[in-house]
């Protein structure tokens, strides 16, 4: 009988400099993600995404039609992340991924599980969280599809260096998870597990919230190696090699 699994990665921030982590990813939609339930990419799959007028371009192009090949086997779901937040419904149609919301509550084998990219969760990085509300803004978002995409790419590179400044020159705790912000997600929720990127920091934690223990794994970047978590009847695990 084969084994009942669903696979969560986010984090990939694919883009064609990198060709090592881009064939990875297209051997893990081909030989991994086969016969799973379900696969749940949490955000920034892509290093950035210039709306879906993009999928015009070589690398979008061939990256949908690993997906689409994906989805024809196993359903695939798709959360907005800091990178890849203009994706919209012609990304989903090419994709044939399903776009779900920040957070989703899954139910994962019996257990109640909150699902998020993980950036919501960083309410101490202020600068971040108001950088967020602009550019989820839908006059924001209007704004800048309005522009030739030649533009277009030209501001995602130069958003993508300033954020890289920027995490240099912040402290690393101010970047990762506020603590109270964990515990209200998940009393809000009501759900003991949750799962989600963004921070780069794969782990386990346990969180005592409203008298017991909640579960919150944090999934890998694929900067380096990559990685998933695979979520089974029997539970959760890490999954960094493969």
């Amino acid at each position: 009988m084969p084994l009942r699994r669903t696979l969560f990665i986010s984090d990939l921030h694919l883009d064609p400099s990198r060709p090592a982590i881009v064939a990875q990813f297209e051997r893990f939609l081909a030989e991994v993600a086969p016969g799973a339930e379900a696969l749940y990419i949490l955000g920034d799959l892509f290093e950035y995404w210039v709306g879906d007028d993009g999928l015009a371009l070589p690398f979008p192009r061939r990256m949908a039609e690993r997906l689409h090949a994906a989805s024809d086997r196993v359903p695939v779901s798709f959360m907005h992340g800091n990178r890849d937040f203009l994706a919209a419904d012609r990304f989903a149609r090419e994709t044939g991924a399903r776009l779900i919301p920040d957070p989703t509550v899954a139910d994962l084998y019996g257990a109640r599980t909150l699902l998020l990219h993980g950036d919501t969760l960083c309410t101490d990085d202020t600068r971040y969280q108001a950088f967020r509300a602009q550019v989820r803004d839908p006059a924001w978002q209007r704004s800048t599809l309005a522009r030739p995409i030649e533009e277009r790419l030209v501001l995602a590179n130069r958003m993508r260096m300033e954020s890289e400044g920027t995490k240099q020159a912040t402290a690393m705790d101010i970047m990762d998870v506020t603590p109270a912000a964990v515990e209200r997600a998940f009393a809000e929720s009501g759900c003991d597990t949750m799962i989600h990127g963004h921070t780069h920091r794969p782990a386990r934690h346990v969180h005592r919230v409203g008298g017991r223990e909640r579960v919150r794994w944090v999934l890998p970047d694929w900067y380096e190696r990559g990685g998933y978590l695979e979520a089974s009847p029997e539970g959760l695990r890490l999954v960094d090699r493969f």
